[in-house]
C-alpha cells in the first residue's frame, strides 16, 4: 500500500483527490495538510510512501517546503502539482530534490501513475516535459538571468507577468506590500532592468508567461 499525504491550501481539491484515489486499491491519502507550515510538521512526524506537494501555498512557496523537507528528512519522495506548466517550475522543483512534477491539468491515470513510479524509487515528469528538462538540467553554463532569482522573487515575478498589483500580490502569499517592493526591485537588479515595463518585454521573450 502506497500511503501519501496531499499538501495542498485549496481543500476542495484535498478531498476531491482522496475520492479519487480511493477507487485505487494500492494507494491511499493517509493524510492532509493545509498549508506549508503543517505540510513540514506532518512530513517529519509520520512516514509517508509520497507527499503530494502544491507550488502555490499560502504561507510558504511549495519549492521552498520542499527544499526544508529535502534538508530536513531527505529519504521522503515529493510529487509537485503545480498550476504552472512551464519548464523553469519544474526545473527549480527538480533541482530542489523533487521525484516528479506535474501540473493541476493532468489526468487522473497520469497522476496515478507518477505515485506509483515515484513510490518505486523513480522520478516522473510528463514526457510533454521529459525532452525539454532533460536540456534545462544539462549543465549550468551561460544560464539565463532569471535562473538566479530565488524561489520567492521567480514566483512574484510571474505574478507581476499575469497583471497583479503590488498589494494583491501580497495579499495571496501574506506578505506585506512593502516586501513585495522588496522582491520588485532585487528582480529588476538581478535581471539588470529599470522598469515594470521592460520586466514585462523580458518574460514574454523568454516564455515565461506559462
Amino acid at each position: 500500500m502506497i500511503r501519501i499525504c496531499i499538501a495542498d491550501d485549496h481543500e476542495i481539491l484535498r478531498q476531491s483527490m482522496e475520492q479519487i484515489l480511493l477507487k485505487t486499491p494500492d494507494i491511499r491519502v493517509v493524510d492532509q495538510a493545509g498549508t506549508g507550515e503543517m505540510a513540514i510538521a506532518k512530513a517529519l512526524e509520520n512516514d509517508y510512501d509520497l507527499l503530494l506537494l502544491g507550488v502555490s501555498m499560502s504561507d510558504w512557496n511549495g519549492i521552498e517546503v520542499l527544499k526544508t523537507l529535502k534538508n530536513m528528512k531527505p529519504g521522503l519522495k515529493v510529487l509537485i502539482l503545480s498550476m504552472h506548466g512551464g519548464d523553469l517550475y519544474a526545473v527549480r522543483a527538480l533541482k530542489a530534490g523533487a521525484s516528479g512534477y506535474l501540473t493541476k491539468d493532468s489526468t487522473i491515470d497520469e497522476l496515478v501513475l507518477a505515485i506509483r513510479r515515484i513510490a518505486q524509487g523513480k522520478k516522473y515528469v510528463s514526457s510533454s516535459l521529459a525532452e525539454r528538462l532533460a536540456f534545462a538540467l544539462g549543465p549550468d553554463t551561460d544560464i539565463p538571468a532569471h535562473e538566479r532569482l530565488s524561489d520567492r522573487e521567480y514566483q512574484v515575478m510571474v505574478m507581476i507577468a499575469t497583471g497583479k498589483n503590488i498589494k494583491a500580490i501580497g495579499h495571496e502569499l501574506s506578505l506585506s506590500p512593502k516586501t513585495i517592493t522588496t522582491h520588485k526591485k532585487r528582480i529588476l537588479e538581478k535581471l539588470n532592468l529599470n522598469n515594470i515595463a521592460e520586466l514585462i518585454r523580458y518574460i514574454l521573450e523568454h516564455g515565461l508567461m506559462q
